[in-house]
Formats: C-alpha cells, sequence, structure tokens
C-alpha cells in the first residue's frame, strides 16, 4: 500500500461500517480507520460484528486497543484474516475508560512496553505496524518528551507515527477537554525536521483540505478527525486535490445513490436505518438547505423516504451551484458526541 498522505482518524461510535461504505463513495484514495477494537474483543468478542468489511471500502487500517503484546499479537493474526491493509496501535485516547483497561495515552509513560507491542504486531502481519500517540502525557510533553517515546518505539519496525498535536491530561480532562487543549504542530514538524528517516502524520484539528496540503509540505501524512463528521462533503475533493487523481467528482445525490445499495442490504440483515443514515446528516452542512435535507434524513423509515431524499438533493443542486470544499464549523448533535481516539 502507498503511504497515505490522507486519513480519517478513529471516531469511537462513528467510524464504523457505514460511515466507511458511505465515505468511500467520497474518495477512493483516503485511508479509513474502525473505531478503536480491543485486543480482548477480537480475542473474546463477536468477531465478525467487529471485523468484517466491505471488500470494495479499502484502504482500511485497524486500530487496536491494549497493552500485551502477546494479546496484541494473536488479534492482530485473527484481524489479518479479514484482509486489512494497517495495524494501529492506539497510544492516545485519554478517555478513563480506556485508561482503565491499561491502554490509550496512559501507554506513553511506558514507551519500552510501546516498543514491546509494535514488535509483536509486526512478527504477527505482513502488513504495516503504526502507531497513533500525542505529544506526550502532561506535564512530560516537551519536545524532549516526545522524541524519548518516538526514539524508542523506532526500535521496533513501527511503519508510521501518527502524532495528534496536543498532549493527554489524563486527570481531572474528559476526552472532549483533551481536545481543547493547546494544538503544537510546531513539534510535530520539529520532529519531521530532525528526523527525515522517520514517517510522520499529523493529526489534530485539520479542517479543509487546504490545510491538509500545507501540512503536508512539512510531514509525510495528514489525519482529519471531526471535519469528516461535520462536513462529509468535504472529502469529494479529496482525490483530486491530495491524490491527484483527475477522475470526476461525485455530486450529492450521486454519492447518496450509489450507498443506497448497502443501506438495502443492511436493512435486509435487520440493521437500523438510523445508524445507516447518521454518515448522510452532515452531506449539506454550509449550504442552505442543509436543515431540511438533516430533516429528510433524520425522520426517514424507509428506503423510499432516502430516494425521496435523493430526489431533494437533485433539484436542489439544479437551482445552486454545488460547492465542493464547504466552510462549516459543524453543526447537529452529533458534533460534541464523537470521540476522536487519540
Amino acid at each position: 500500500m502507498n503511504l497515505p498522505k490522507l486519513s480519517i482518524a478513529p471516531m469511537i461510535d462513528y467510524t464504523g461500517r457505514p460511515f466507511r461504505a458511505f465515505m468511500r463513495q467520497l474518495t477512493r484514495h483516503t485511508l479509513f480507520y474502525t473505531e478503536m477494537i480491543s485486543a480482548y474483543a477480537v480475542l473474546f468478542g463477536d468477531r465478525d460484528k467487529h471485523l468484517r468489511f466491505e471488500e470494495w471500502t479499502h484502504p482500511i487500517a485497524l486500530q487496536l486497543g491494549g497493552d500485551d503484546p502477546e494479546e496484541l499479537a494473536r488479534a492482530a493474526s485473527i484481524a489479518m484474516a479479514y484482509g486489512y491493509d494497517e495495524v494501529n496501535l492506539n497510544c492516545g485516547c485519554p478517555s478513563e475508560r480506556v485508561q482503565s483497561g491499561h491502554f490509550g495515552a496512559a501507554l506513553m509513560a511506558n514507551p519500552e512496553r510501546v516498543r514491546d507491542c509494535i514488535q509483536a504486531l509486526s512478527e504477527a502481519t505482513d502488513r504495516p505496524v503504526t502507531v497513533k500517540h500525542r505529544i506526550g502525557i502532561a506535564p512530560h510533553d516537551s519536545y524532549d518528551d516526545l522524541l524519548r517515546f518516538v526514539l524508542k518505539v523506532a526500535e521496533a519496525p513501527c511503519q508510521r507515527f501518527i502524532i495528534h498535536a496536543r498532549s493527554a491530561v489524563l486527570q481531572n480532562l474528559n476526552p472532549k477537554q483533551n481536545r481543547q487543549t493547546p494544538l503544537r504542530r510546531e513539534l510535530v514538524f520539529q520532529l519531521k525536521r530532525e528526523h527525515p528517516e522517520l514517517t510522520i502524520e499529523l493529526n489534530g484539528n485539520i479542517s479543509t483540505l487546504d490545510e491538509a496540503s500545507e501540512i503536508l509540505k512539512q510531514a509525510d501524512g495528514a489525519m482529519i478527525g471531526r471535519a469528516a463528521f461535520q462536513n462529509a462533503y468535504l472529502f469529494a475533493e479529496a482525490d483530486q486535490k491530495i491524490f491527484g487523481d483527475p477522475s470526476p467528482i461525485k455530486t450529492r445525490a450521486e454519492a447518496v445513490n450509489v450507498y443506497l445499495p448497502f443501506v438495502e442490504e443492511e436493512l435486509r440483515s435487520g440493521a437500523s436505518i438510523t445508524f445507516l443514515l447518521k454518515p448522510l446528516h452532515s452531506l449539506c452542512n454550509g449550504l442552505t438547505y442543509a436543515k431540511q435535507w438533516r430533516m429528510r434524513v433524520s425522520t426517514a423509515k424507509t428506503l423510499g423516504d432516502i430516494e425521496d431524499a435523493v430526489r431533494f438533493l437533485n433539484s436542489k443542486a439544479q437551482e445552486t451551484p454545488e460547492g465542493c470544499a464547504v466552510q462549516t464549523s459543524g453543526s447537529g448533535s452529533d458534533a460534541e458526541k464523537v470521540e476522536v481516539q487519540g
């Protein structure tokens, strides 16, 4: 797999199969991540529920949570049978629930353990093994702290460091508050300058493709998080702007139309239509008819309701030229609920 210049961050309760299936209609090349899946869930839970995905939604990376090298290796071996393109270790999530399992951002306090986990994962799969982490754990979040962590983990064959350019505060701050700590991209850029041999991707408050393009001048990759659910159509231009693919850009209506067979099949399997249509809520954010669109999607009960919504999109497209990279600060009830995992 080629180096993913652009990716969408793993987000709890969001970057599941429906999200990835819809977003793949907008961008062919952007790397998608699963939600974080604990190694324990892979070993002892419903594997198909956690791991299966549609072949046409590649490229997809599996993000694992855990701190036991042996368990992580066994989980990766099982998961690779499903065909993932990459295995990623979560060392960035600051939530109390994750801390109680002794993984996520708390792992940054033990870089030797992270190194051993990456080594074990690398021996369990022939796919790239990567790590997603913070700058550090406050108050140990200086450039030197970041450098010590990265160089120790790099003793194992870690193929990419995806760095959320904030420190993690593990006491007294919840995940939302941890997303509001100071953004320190300059430390990530310094790391790349001083260690060009490392593959470095930056994550943290990237809201437009133009911003991602600027970051790619100083880093190897850019990961977009909440902007992906605040404005899904942002990614309609990703293949052209980031990957240089001249393929035609789908309109909003075209993207939904191609997604409908997936919805229909999932409905036959008993899936909730509310769950399946959740990725569509932000499709028109920033446009004058965004509220009307969200209302149609949120009240849809049948496939026919969605087909009516597509006809609504077509009619609006005829009235108003479609913008691709619409600027938005996000709206709707999901905007503050999504937990970006690390």
